[in-house]
């Protein structure tokens, strides 16, 4: 999990840290307004219990330092940045996070400062007091929005990398949804409750003086230190932006020409890949591996200008040896160009633009079921072709099941045989429900034998292959048409080993790559080397003559 959620540089985990702490505080904050839905007591009790956390001097340093750290970063990387296009949800994020500083600085003079120089109780109740029912509360009625909107985005961002994410995704989205309602319901109850008080001469004289409210001349200075807050806030973005701008006029002294053949001709920045400047440009550019140098969708044949080129590094030589790439190819996500270059884009980028974002394609470590029956042409000779479709779908809903129930998917079927993969969390479940599958569908298959023997039918015998492997899992076919499916080497490797049973008189090979990801390392001893067709390196698996077999051994 540290490998992923924690990779980058320290600036990123500044980041991450420092928008955690923040997140955590607003959470609660939120909740804490929320109660005034309920009740007053409850309002001003969670309150006294969140200060008695923020209000120290640790909890405020962790606080304010998060808050500082995290805008400063935020400046920090707008300043670096070497073009302002950037995906709408970063933008988003990025546009939302400076608009909270505008609401933000007046929220905190009238309330922390307030408290700290003046003495002011700046309970809920004199926040509320203090906007109701000017256009403040609506101001800071965005705020909470606003917060709260880019706190998700940026937590979405985060943990998007992780397996879980994706299936706790839907009920996450109702807490989204859940959490400001129910702030913003709760300010309105409270809000209408103090205002109906101070309607009250009496009570507005108590409020007054348990709020030690301040004095006109004390909300004077509040006034000017946050007008000053703002000025301070408007430089530190003003030379943000200043110096943004200054290295981009710099770089552009130190530019480079690049000609598109099919395309424009635009000058770029020195240092950036030539993908980075294709999508700095807004050009289109095919690039499913998202810049990483294995997929090669973004390769180009550089028409003039390639021996100005570095030679290939030894991962874009090995991706471009592994596609047979002809010469002047090169990958656009690894060459920097320093010279004027012209390049012709390989892949019509405009191509794809109708497709869904499944069709880039998905690599994952799974689990892949090739299964077949074994002798189908004598087993339905001289039958009738409603009745071996009948036999096939009999077939299929006796085993089909063993394989779903365990997480499984079927791929595709193939005539009398079926092709399928374990989607699951990470590599280790995938084997395991691979495994188990396996195991269910021999069973499903002896309960339907017993079925064909009582009514004098010939019974059904299968081979399996089983193998764990790197998978691309994504839409294949014409635009409109295409459908998800799985390639890779592994695909191909649980098939040999399918096609090795029937030789060794065996219902299963299970290979010892997803044995070792299963945990079952006990097995080891029972392996056997394969050379099997197609496949470049000797695969270990273990023969199992009846797959149910497995199902003690895995379950200990």
């Amino acid at each position: 999990m540290k490998s992923v959620l924690w990779q980058g540089g320290w600036a990123t985990r500044l980041r991450i840290m420092s928008g955690l702490i923040l997140f955590i505080f607003a959470f609660f904050h939120f909740i804490n307004i929320g109660l005034g839905l309920f009740h007053t007591d409850y309002l001003h009790g969670m309150q006294k219990g969140r200060h008695v956390i923020t209000r120290n001097n640790i909890g405020s340093a962790i606080l304010y330092l998060a808050l500082l750290v995290h805008f400063g970063l935020a400046l920090y990387s707008l300043a670096q940045r070497r073009t302002m296009r950037m995906p709408f949800s970063l933008g988003l994020q990025v546009v939302l996070g400076f608009v909270i500083p505008l609401q933000l600085i007046s929220h905190l003079v009238h309330t922390r400062y307030a408290h700290a120089v003046f003495g002011v109780n700046d309970e809920m109740g004199y926040i509320i007091a203090l906007m109701w029912p000017s256009y403040a509360i609506w101001t800071q009625s965005l705020l909470l929005l606003v917060v709260w909107v880019h706190s998700c985005i940026g937590l979405h961002m985060w943990l998007r990398l992780t397996s879980w994410w994706q299936r706790t995704l839907p009920y996450l989205i109702g807490l989204a949804v859940f959490i400001p309602s129910f702030a913003l319901a709760g300010l309105l109850t409270e809000g209408r409750r103090i205002w109906a008080d101070f309607a009250d001469p009496f009570l507005r004289d108590q409020y007054i003086e348990h709020y030690n409210w301040p004095s006109p001349e004390a909300f004077q200075a509040l006034m000017g230190v946050r007008q000053d807050t703002l000025l301070a806030f408007g430089l530190a973005v003003g030379a943000t932006l200043l110096v943004f701008l200054v290295r981009k006029i710099l770089r552009r002294r130190h530019s480079v020409r690049i000609k598109y053949v099919e395309g424009p001709e635009i000058v770029a920045e020195k240092g950036m890949t030539l993908l980075e400047i294709s999508q700095a440009n807004g050009i289109p550019h095919t690039a499913l591996c998202g810049g990483k140098g294995r997929c090669t969708t973004c390769r180009v044949i550089v028409e003039n200008g390639a021996d100005q080129l570095p030679v290939p590094s030894e991962i874009e030589a090995r991706s471009l040896a592994a596609v047979k790439a002809p010469e002047g190819a090169r990958l656009a996500c690894q060459i920097r160009p320093t010279e004027p270059i012209t390049a012709f884009r390989m892949y019509n980028p405009g191509s794809g633009r109708n497709r869904a974002h499944a069709s880039q394609g998905q690599e994952r470590k799974l689990a892949v079921l090739f299964l077949d029956m074994r002798g189908f042409t004598a087993l339905t000779t001289g039958q009738l072709p409603y009745d071996i479709v009948f036999l096939l779908n009999r077939f299929f809903d006796a085993i089909v099941p063993a394989i779903t129930s365990d997480g499984g998917v079927v791929d595709k079927y193939m005539g009398d045989g079926l092709l399928a993969v374990f989607e699951t969390a990470d590599a280790a479940s995938s084997a395991r429900a691979g495994m188990k599958a396996a195991a269910n569908v021999s069973r499903g298959l002896q309960r339907f034998n017993e079925q064909l023997e009582t009514e004098g039918s010939p019974l059904i015998r299968i081979g399996m292959g089983l193998h764990l492997g790197d998978l691309v899992l994504g839409e294949i076919g014409a635009v409109g048409t295409a459908s998800r499916t799985i390639i890779g080497d592994a695909v191909n490797v649980a098939s040999r080993l399918e096609a090795e049973t029937k030789g060794l008189g065996v219902e299963l090979l299970v290979s010892g790559d997803l044995l070792k990801a299963a945990g079952h390392d006990g097995w080891q001893n029972d392996l056997r080397p394969f050379q099997l067709r197609g496949v470049t390196r000797p695969i270990s698996a273990l023969p199992v003559e009846r797959a149910s077999d497995l199902s003690p051994k895995i379950a200990a």
